[in-house]
């Protein structure tokens, strides 16, 4: 049995895989970049992705009607 989640809802999946992808990708390096690779590089990781993913989901929720527009203005229709 599949379960998939309603069409209306796309925009908040979105905003969930993209904010959860680029709030870890950016956690890593931020953290290597602020103290190193040490043994305790991924649990420092984690720790910052607890915050930032929450962060970078509203904030993906927020500004994607400005990048929609944005990108409207930039592409040709045709």
């Amino acid at each position: 049995m599949e379960i998939k989640i309603p069409k209306r809802y796309t925009h908040y999946v979105f905003a969930f895989f993209m904010a959860g992808i680029m709030a870890f990708l950016m956690c890593m390096v931020i953290v290597a970049a602020n103290s190193g690779l040490s043994a305790d590089y991924l649990p420092r990781v984690i720790r910052a992705y607890t915050l930032a993913m929450p962060v970078a989901f509203v904030c993906v929720l927020v500004v994607r009607p400005i990048v929609v527009k944005l990108v409207t203005l930039v592409v040709r229709a045709h």
